[in-house]
């Protein structure tokens, strides 16, 4: 049976809750892994870190699907889940350790890039549909998504690309 249509901005808003709701549970459960195969030390606790941030950004998704009258469900993220494998088999072909940790931030980047397209339109969705409670949390979400990137980036070019090279 093809899935339903979705036929209003409403829908689509609620859709794309999901979709975020059930990445950011997808990341809770691998970012544990991912500090793991960290070397570097400032990686490592830049992932942990990112961890704590991510669970609430789950609770944070449940506040907003509360306002809405909603049920905290998922969607299966595809996305996340596609990215996330490809990661995987990236992390898993590098051997010396400064390799691998380049690889985990251009992994993480990626999630990090689709995460932010994603609130990005949900914050521009909810303050369209009058949803301004629910266009703060989503907002301050990301928000954070933007500063992990930041932090990757900087910790990429800052010491891990060179020792990779």
């Amino acid at each position: 049976m093809p899935a339903a249509k979705t036929n209003n901005l409403e829908e689509l808003f609620l859709t794309e809750l999901k979709d975020m709701y059930d990445a950011e549970k997808q990341l809770v459960k691998e970012l544990p892994k991912l500090a793991k195969k960290a070397s570097n030390p400032g990686l490592r606790t830049g992932i942990q870190d990112h961890l704590e941030q991510t669970k609430g950004h789950v609770v944070r998704i449940e506040n907003v699907f509360d306002l809405l009258g909603a049920k905290h469900q998922g969607k299966k993220c595809t996305g996340i889940q596609g990215i996330l494998k490809e990661g995987s088999e990236t992390l898993a072909e590098a051997g010396e350790d400064g390799v691998r940790d380049a690889a985990l931030i251009a992994s993480a980047q990626k999630v990090e890039h689709y995460e932010i397209a994603s609130y990005g339109a949900l914050c521009a969705w909810a303050k369209l549909l009058g949803y301004a409670d629910a266009a703060k949390l989503l907002h301050k979400t990301l928000e954070e998504e933007k500063a992990a990137d930041e932090k990757l980036s900087s910790l990429a070019e800052g010491s891990v690309n060179a020792q990779a090279a």
